[in-house]
């Protein structure tokens, strides 16, 4: 009869320790998850920035040969470098960025009517 008492007694404390062990391991679980998908989404945003910081070093040295970039180059040379800025990037690629934005849009020939 004591023990049946004392379960009436103390069912709620031995409920909310149970509830209490499952949402910690719960937390657990989640926590360890979001810190492995953390993880994956820094690597997948260094992976863009690299590849978009290769665009506009490629696109730099595209139109320095060329010693011009058209007009629709540097607009979409500009939208590859608000995405790469917005990851973070800012480094040699920003210099090379500005200087293609200062490049002329057309040929030396076509400016002085050669």
């Amino acid at each position: 009869m004591e023990v049946l008492q004392f379960i009436q007694t103390h069912w709620i404390e031995w409920l909310f320790a149970i509830i209490t062990a499952l949402l910690g391991a719960g937390y657990k679980n989640i926590s360890t998850r979001l810190r492995a998908e953390q993880k994956k989404n820094n690597a997948i945003a260094e992976g863009v920035q690299s590849l978009l910081r290769e665009s506009i070093v490629n696109n730099y040295n595209k139109y320095t040969d060329r010693e011009y970039c058209p007009i629709y180059a540097k607009e979409s040379i500009k939208k590859v470098y608000s995405a790469y800025h917005n990851l973070g990037g800012n480094d040699v690629a920003t210099e090379l960025y500005n200087k293609i934005l200062a490049m002329p849009e057309e040929k030396k020939e076509n400016i002085h009517g050669h």
